[in-house]
C-alpha cells in the first residue's frame, strides 16, 4: 500500500510537474478576519499531500480522502480523489514514485477553534496536522471625551 509522507496546510499551495510549491506553509494558528457586521470572513488555505507509491503499486487507483473537522467533529471539507502514478522512463527498478497533490479552498470557518486536516489512504493508512482558528478582534470606539 502506498505510504503518505506528509500533509500539510499553508497559505497557497500548488503542485507542478510533481512539484509542491507553498507559500507560508506549516503553520499552527490562523487569523479569520471578520466582516463589517462581525460574520466570519473568508480564509484562503492551501492544502499539500504527498504520498510514495511502491513500484509493484505504480498504475493502480488508490483511494484518498482529504478533510478539514472541527475540535466538535463536525466536518468542514472533504474532498474524495483518486492517486495513480505511472513508471516514469529511465528510473531503476524498484525506485518508489512520489505522487504529489495541492488544493487551494476558500473556507469560511463557522468558529474559531481547534481544526485538523487529515489525508486518509485506502482505509488504514492516515496523517494529519492539526491548527487553530482564532478571531480577528472587532475594532472598538474611541472613548467618548466630555
Amino acid at each position: 500500500m502506498p505510504e503518505i509522507e506528509f500533509v500539510i496546510n499553508a497559505d497557497h499551495a500548488e503542485a507542478i510537474n510533481g512539484k509542491l510549491y507553498l507559500t507560508g506553509a506549516g503553520w499552527t494558528d490562523i487569523i479569520q478576519p471578520l466582516g463589517p457586521g462581525g460574520q466570519p470572513g473568508i480564509v484562503h488555505m492551501g492544502l499539500a499531500v504527498s504520498i510514495l507509491i511502491g513500484w509493484n503499486e505504480t498504475n493502480r487507483r488508490f483511494p484518498l480522502v482529504l478533510t478539514v473537522t472541527h475540535e466538535d467533529g463536525n466536518e468542514l471539507i472533504r474532498v474524495d480523489a483518486q492517486v495513480e502514478a505511472g513508471r516514469p522512463p529511465g528510473i531503476p527498478a524498484g525506485s518508489p514514485i512520489r505522487s504529489v497533490l495541492a488544493l487551494g479552498a476558500e473556507i469560511q470557518f463557522p468558529e474559531p477553534g481547534g481544526y485538523t486536516l487529515r489525508a486518509r489512504l485506502g482505509d488504514e493508512l492516515e496523517r494529519s496536522v492539526a491548527f487553530r482558528v482564532n478571531r480577528q478582534a472587532l475594532p472598538t470606539a474611541p472613548p467618548m471625551v466630555a
